[in-house]
């Protein structure tokens, strides 16, 4: 039973055995997806330094298989970072915040718009110090 596009016909009348036949030549259609249950990777490959990135995908049985090829990273500047390095880089930064000094009070138990006023002074205050000049 196969489906036909061309049927019913314009103006004709249903003929049950037709319809049935083409519904049932639907359904063949239907059950013929295939339907994925796993996916897989089979590959990741690394491409040269400034090709785009790809993937290729394909199906095998009831299985969805990806293969990915990734460009290779730019790259840095050459030699190691030294612990000096890194801590003449990041050397006084907690610094920053040192001028921040602290509230000093207690939390009222019910709400206080004065000290809640205090705490959002005090936190823009953090945020402003904590920033990279």
């Amino acid at each position: 039973m196969l489906y036909d596009p061309n049927l019913p016909l314009a103006n004709t009348e249903i003929d049950a055995v037709q319809m049935r036949s083409q519904l049932q030549g639907l359904k063949a259609l239907i059950d013929a997806i295939l339907t994925i249950t796993a996916a897989q990777v089979d590959g990741m490959n690394t491409q040269p330094e400034g090709d785009p990135a790809s993937v290729s995908v394909s199906v095998t049985g009831n299985t969805l298989h990806f293969t990915f090829a990734i460009p290779q990273g730019q790259t840095g500047p050459p030699g190691e970072v030294t612990i000096n390095d890194m801590n003449s880089a990041i050397g006084g930064t907690s610094n920053n915040t040192n001028s921040v000094g602290t509230l000093g009070q207690a939390a009222n138990n019910d709400y206080n718009p004065t000290q809640m006023q205090d705490v959002l002074n005090k936190l823009d205050e953090f945020i402003t110090a904590a920033r990279r000049p």
